[in-house]
């Protein structure tokens, strides 16, 4: 299944959506808002790193097993 923006995922409207982000915007401000993303974008960056780097160990863990 392929959703063509962030909100099919969670059903959500674009209206929807652009009350969560005037919210999020009179919460943190317009300063600390780009700050925020970020960090979020880097945390997502780390997860998949993370979870791909446990699936090569898994996988070579597996043609180590097979090899002896």
């Amino acid at each position: 299944m392929q959703f063509t923006y962030f909100g099919e995922l969670f059903n959500l409207s674009p209206v929807t959506l652009i009350i969560i982000l005037a919210i999020l915007l009179l919460l943190f401000g317009g300063k600390k808002l780009p700050e925020l993303a970020r960090s979020l974008g880097d945390s997502a960056k780390e997860l998949r790193k993370g979870l791909s780097d446990d699936d090569d160990k898994k996988a070579k863990a597996k043609a180590d097993n097979k090899a002896e």
